[in-house]
């Protein structure tokens, strides 16, 4: 017995079953909803953030203003990130959001499918990684001068930044091993992500192959 059945208009309608499995889709508006409320979170971040470098300007060091700002602008490419799985995300697996004509339609939005969407989100996290291995490689530079903050020189040095009302921590935890790891995997990033690209290609080359013959 067949799963669909024809309407009075000549459109194919769904059996039961077939119904029941499309409609299960919107049980992933709550995860995306979830998202939202992560954004809202971010934004909070980022306030709070923008707030500490404004009010403690005058007492950070150049180091200390660098970070603040390469924090800030991870916070924007994280943001980036979530509107790109929210609305991309909802478009491709959920429902058409119908913002043909919109002015404020992203341009991605029009030709995205799940491969796109993994290309981008690839790129997207590259970005981001690439942000926290520049915080790292400017942390990197304290290597030898500061303690690691574990240790008990570490933490007499924090003690007594506090002491001083200092904003510097007077210690790191950043280490040799650390910057060498989070460079491998930032390597990972990129070679994952062009093997992603270069997989997509293939199919799109495939495909227009088989559509010409």
């Amino acid at each position: 017995m067949s799963e669909q059945t024809a309407t009075a208009g000549g459109k194919p309608r769904l059996g039961p079953l077939p119904s029941l499995i499309f409609a299960s889709r919107w049980l992933q508006l709550p995860l995306y909803l979830g998202l939202i409320v992560a954004q809202c979170v971010y934004v909070f971040l980022f306030l709070k953030e923008l707030k500490h470098l404004v009010l403690d300007a005058n007492t950070l060091t150049e180091q200390g203003i660098m970070l603040l700002v390469l924090g800030l602008i991870d916070v924007v490419m994280i943001s980036n990130l979530l509107v790109m799985v929210i609305v991309g995300g909802y478009e491709t697996f959920v429902s058409r959001l119908r913002l043909e004509g919109h002015p404020d339609q992203p341009e991605w939005l029009s030709h995205v499918n799940a491969s796109v969407l993994k290309v981008k989100l690839a790129m997207a996290i590259i970005g981001i990684s690439s942000i926290h291995l520049l915080k790292t490689f400017i942390e990197a530079g304290a290597l030898g001068g500061l303690p690691l903050c574990g240790t008990e020189a570490g933490q007499a040095a924090m003690q007594a930044m506090s002491e001083l009302a200092s904003r510097n921590k007077g210690c790191t935890t950043v280490t040799e091993a650390g910057v060498m790891w989070q460079t491998i995997v930032h390597t990972a990033f990129i070679v994952s992500a062009i093997g992603i690209a270069w997989t997509d290609k293939l199919m799109s080359q495939s495909v227009a192959l088989s559509k010409k013959h």
